[in-house]
């Protein structure tokens, strides 16, 4: 599995989406033929994590540029229609900056597309550069993986909360492509996965993927974190994030910021492995990052509502920020970045 699975594929101008609401029961794949249903898929949690959003994005306004394209539209029509198309996708989850950062990539490669050949070229323009987006998410995972890997100990326990792997990005994964990266340069890795409630994206993602990769995986409870790091049973913390702001204030998964506290109280390394993508240099700290809300009712969406009384109320931030004080590092594909972030994030993210 590390070595070329992707949670997205691309053939004959149909996007195909495994279903992650129902791993690890099913392996079951959603084909995608319109801009409309990507959007409900991205809502919907078909598919999650940050960069994956934003390759199937990018892919999204690539089936409505071929739409486009078959109908016969104008230069001015196929620009209103990417633009609405655009804009649909862009209002699917408000937290993950590399959603923003594909639907640019496509915005701008439409425009010199446009101008160089018209409205055929354009949407075959468009196809190849998400094809590019998926195809280099995967090459800075690696990249990642490999920087990452050598900061972990030769040999100890990893843990990590909610899913940051190959599911959740182009391929091979962030903090998982961290994990995947100190294996392979020969490091002994054991891995604790915090369940990450509502939606268990650690127990039935994370640890599906490293089962199936053959890692030495153990689940616990989101609040047994603390208490195993207090007993010495965990080396380090490597989480994946959605935005990373430009002070190094980092937003991920609900129940972060409590794994954050506890790694700091108990002197344990907390790592955050990111694309630069994800990193969002024009939100000066994480109070700017808007955090998404979802429905109440998805506390219960693996577990039933029969676990509640009746008249309860439920709330569901998706997200929470870690002030970047209690950040040890955080892994790039153009290297680590260490604090004062406001400084070297700006010096990574401006490198070429």
């Amino acid at each position: 599995m590390s070595g070329d699975f992707t949670p997205l594929r691309w053939k004959s101008g149909v996007l195909y989406l495994i279903d992650q609401r129902v791993l690890p029961a099913r392996e079951t794949w959603i084909e995608y033929r319109d801009e409309h249903a990507v959007a409900d898929a991205i809502k919907s949690m078909v598919v999650r994590g940050a960069p994956a959003i934003g390759c199937t994005a990018a892919y999204g306004v690539a089936l409505a540029a071929r739409r486009l394209a078959s109908d016969g539209a104008t230069p001015e029509q196929f620009r209103a229609g990417l633009a609405a198309a655009i804009e649909v996708l862009g209002a699917t989850r408000p937290t993950a900056v590399n959603l923003f950062w594909a639907l640019s990539q496509m915005r701008d490669a439409a425009a010199v597309a446009l101008t160089d050949g018209g409205v055929a070229a354009a949407a075959v323009a468009l196809e190849q550069r998400a094809v590019a987006i998926h195809a280099e998410d995967i090459a800075m995972c690696k990249r990642i993986g490999a920087a990452g890997g050598a900061l972990l100990p030769d040999e100890g326990t990893v843990l990590t909360h909610c899913n940051a792997g190959a599911l959740a990005t182009g391929g091979y994964g962030t903090a998982l492509g961290v994990i995947r990266g100190a294996r392979e340069q020969g490091k002994r890795i054991k891995v604790i996965a915090d369940e990450t409630r509502p939606y268990l994206q650690g127990s039935r993602l994370t640890a599906w993927e490293l089962t199936r990769d053959g890692f030495d995986v153990t689940i616990i409870p989101d609040s047994a974190a603390g208490f195993l790091m207090r007993r010495g049973e965990v080396q380090c913390v490597v989480v994946g994030a959605d935005r990373v702001a430009a002070n190094g204030d980092v937003a991920n998964k609900i129940g972060t910021y409590q794994v954050a506290l506890g790694a700091a109280a108990n002197d344990v390394p907390f790592y955050v492995a990111v694309p630069v993508s994800t990193i969002d240099l024009d939100t000066p700290t994480g109070e700017q990052i808007p955090i998404e809300e979802r429905a109440g009712s998805e506390m219960f969406a693996h577990t039933g509502a029969d676990i509640a009384p009746a008249g309860a109320q439920a709330r569901y931030p998706a997200f929470d920020v870690t002030p970047a004080a209690l950040v040890t590092a955080i892994i790039t594909d153009r290297g680590v970045a260490r604090a004062p972030y406001t400084e070297s994030l700006r010096r990574i993210v401006r490198t070429e």
